[in-house]
């Protein structure tokens, strides 16, 4: 019995997906946190559909992918920011309009465009399937925005909380703003091999949200999130080996799973409070 249900472990490429799900949990969860209270969980979403076309023409012209991604992602949230700031319309939906056409884009340059890409691989990831360069790459990102993130974790928290407070105090928050962004679109770049475009939404919206149901104390957040999100990952793999399901999948599922229990519990909770004290 032990030994079928260290099975997994008897694999190379499951203990690296193993190690890709835990390190880019640590980045993803952090950002998760400052999106949510920030009120930018679309802001993730945009970043991710946007990089297709940025791997797609890195691909035509022969460049690193993680190049274009990158660029693509930047791209699109400055440009979206330029829009809301210079007009009336509304960031969200600046965001729609933005993300929408990138990803159009990038599906018609697909199609179109003689590539030897797997569309699946791109928009759901393959992380069983991850060289040692795209791990190690992965990794290092992984490594360096965690660093950043703590290294202006209470700059970014009181951005992400009250701007015109941040601003009295003479913090930049242009630059924060910035800084921000890029950390997202880096993190996504860091995704792209494991768990794709689409599902790295769901590693940088749902963590932020599990832990706001759960703490008002932002230090807690971080802690609770990375806690949460890496022990997600980690089963999700572990899980999908025995289920013969795609891990990316899985994990997004168990962190979905916790957050509707979180919510069910914390919702039962107060009625009970009420009840108890406020009859």
């Amino acid at each position: 019995m032990i030994d079928f249900l260290l099975d997994p472990f008897n694999f190379r490429f499951m203990n690296n997906a193993f190690l890709m799900a835990v390190m880019i949990s640590i980045p993803t969860s952090m950002l998760s946190c400052y999106l949510v209270l920030k009120g930018w969980s679309l802001m993730g979403d945009a970043i991710s559909h946007a990089v297709l076309p940025g791997i797609v023409l890195a691909y035509i012209f022969k460049i690193p992918l993680i190049i274009g991604a990158f660029i693509a992602g930047l791209f699109c949230s400055l440009v979206s920011s330029f829009i809301s700031e210079n007009s009336r319309i509304k960031k969200d939906t600046v965001l729609g309009v933005v993300f929408s056409g990138m990803f159009g884009i990038g599906l018609v340059l697909v199609t179109k465009v003689s590539t030897n890409l797997h569309l699946d691989h791109i928009l759901f990831g393959n992380i069983l399937g991850i060289t040692n360069e795209n791990l190690l790459l992965s990794i290092s990102i992984s490594a360096f925005v965690s660093f950043l993130i703590f290294m202006k974790r209470k700059d970014l928290m009181l951005f992400a909380f009250d701007e015109i407070q941040s601003n009295v105090l003479g913090i930049n928050n242009k630059y924060l703003n910035f800084l921000l962004i890029t950390l997202t679109s880096v993190t996504v770049v860091a995704t792209l091999s494991s768990v794709g475009i689409i599902l790295s939404i769901g590693l940088l919206i749902t963590p932020g949200a599990i832990v706001f149901l759960l703490t008002k104390k932002f230090d807690q957040m971080l802690i609770l999130s990375i806690l949460i999100t890496s022990i997600s990952a980690f089963f999700g793999v572990y899980l999908s080996f025995f289920m013969d399901s795609s891990p990316a999948p899985t994990i997004i599922l168990i962190l979905s799973c916790i957050f509707f229990g979180t919510l069910i519990l914390k919702t039962a909770y107060k009625k009970e409070f009420r009840k108890k004290y406020f009859k």
